[in-house]
């Protein structure tokens, strides 16, 4: 009996080591809801299996981002959840799952909340679309919500509520209408509910290039970008600085990335590139308003490249753009406007020195022939000799005094001036 026993526990201890100790992987979602933070989570979903992860949390703070994105995650989360893996939320004290973060939330196993935390509201903004599009766009999202809150058996008018309604709950509502499964003050606590405190956490943040990512999904940064590259090389064109060309093709290259990312919108992008052809047509015109009604045309274009209704993203939870932006757009025109004149002043001065430099600089002097001139000759003025020819054709004799009236290229045209011979040894 005792060797039986022995056998029994040194089979037990042999299947504990073949079988792998798994884990708890927490993702820290403390940021918009992009292309940077979804591929953080879609990466991270799609990388672990049942047989080393036990549950995936994402510890959520965000005031919510790109609907597209956000439906990458929510397809992330239920393919993790396919595959036998526990998904839940927590959303730590003082902290948010808010407009899109909450249908990222509502598509987990179960949702936590400290004190102090809300969800919602989760009502998408249409940028630059009619009130029909926006229509459109919330009563899909109204029903993408309830599906979500019907398959994890939570209160699907609630959850109707906070898209229709743009209705946000905190945390002590959202326990009481059964929308999150508890309220607790840490993790910890929050995963010894479910029996999970045991296990050893695996923590995730975002990459160096998840955040990249997430710089570059902002759609007026990729418009400011593609603005300012214009600028550059357009302003390397007066100073013939090889440095400005570089940095505006480096911040064109980023911005077009970006546009990429966000999947701008066409109309967008074609008032983007329209003020960018003023500002270059700016280094021929020189006169700063090309530029100014440039820069203006990008901005306006800048606006609207997050429009759904051009593009393929079915919108924003909530608005991309925020009051700094447009604070920003003022200040943008301002800068123009200081260039423009800066530019006007530059080619003023150009106009000016080539006035008064090279053979035009001799327009008004004295001078002398330096041998006859008939329909072609030599004139001598301050000591330098130049090639001339007669006003009206008439014959100059060597020696003569004579003005110059004008020039042709780096011809001089001369006239002889009367009683004013000189003599040539």
């Amino acid at each position: 009996m005792a060797v039986f026993l022995l056998l029994l526990l040194v089979s037990i201890a042999a299947d504990s080591q073949a079988q792998p100790q798994k884990n708890v992987v927490v993702i820290y979602l403390d940021e918009e809801i992009d292309a940077g933070s979804a591929a953080m989570i879609t990466s991270t979903m799609n990388s672990i299996s049942n047989t080393t992860t036990a549950a995936v949390v994402i510890d959520m703070n965000t005031p919510g981002g790109e609907l597209e994105n956000m439906i990458q995650m929510v397809s992330s989360i239920t393919s993790a959840e396919s595959r036998g893996i526990i998904t839940i939320t927590y959303v730590p004290q003082n902290a948010m799952a808010a407009s899109a973060g909450s249908y990222v939330a509502m598509a987990t196993d179960y949702i936590f909340m400290a004190n102090g935390t809300y969800i919602g509201p989760s009502t998408p903004i249409v940028v630059g679309g009619t009130s029909l599009e926006q229509q459109h766009t919330t009563s899909a999202m109204e029903q993408y919500m309830v599906s979500l809150a019907a398959e994890h058996g939570r209160n699907t008018t609630a959850a109707y509520s906070m898209v229709s309604n743009n209705t946000a709950y905190n945390d002590t509502e959202a326990y009481r209408i059964h929308l999150i499964n508890g309220i607790y003050g840490s993790l910890d606590k929050a995963l010894a509910s479910l029996s999970l405190s045991s296990y050893p956490q695996v923590s995730v943040y975002p990459s160096a290039y998840d955040n990249f990512l997430s710089f570059l999904s902002n759609a007026y940064v990729d418009g400011i970008f593609i603005l300012l590259g214009f600028v550059a090389i357009m302003l390397d064109i007066y100073h013939g600085s090889v440095v400005l060309t570089i940095a505006g093709i480096t911040l064109l290259i980023l911005g077009f990335l970006g546009l990429q990312l966000i999947s701008a919108s066409l109309v967008g992008v074609l008032l983007l590139l329209m003020g960018s052809v003023l500002i270059i047509l700016e280094a021929k015109m020189g006169h700063g308003f090309a530029l100014l009604s440039g820069v203006v045309v990008g901005l306006i274009g800048t606006f609207l490249l997050a429009s759904p209704y051009y593009s393929s993203n079915p919108g924003y939870s909530p608005s991309p753009f925020t009051t700094f932006d447009l604070l920003t757009s003022i200040l943008i025109v301002i800068v123009a406007g200081f260039l423009a004149f800066y530019i006007r002043r530059i080619v003023r001065t150009f106009k000016f020195r080539g006035k008064w430099t090279g053979a035009e600089s001799l327009i008004g002097k004295m001078g002398y022939a330096v041998e006859g001139i008939d329909e072609k000759g030599w004139v001598s003025v301050d000591g330098i000799e130049w090639q001339a020819r007669s006003s009206n054709g008439s014959r100059i004799p060597k020696g003569s005094r004579v003005k110059i009236v004008g020039r042709d290229g780096l011809i001089l045209i001369v006239e002889k001036q009367e009683d004013e011979q000189l003599r040539i040894k």
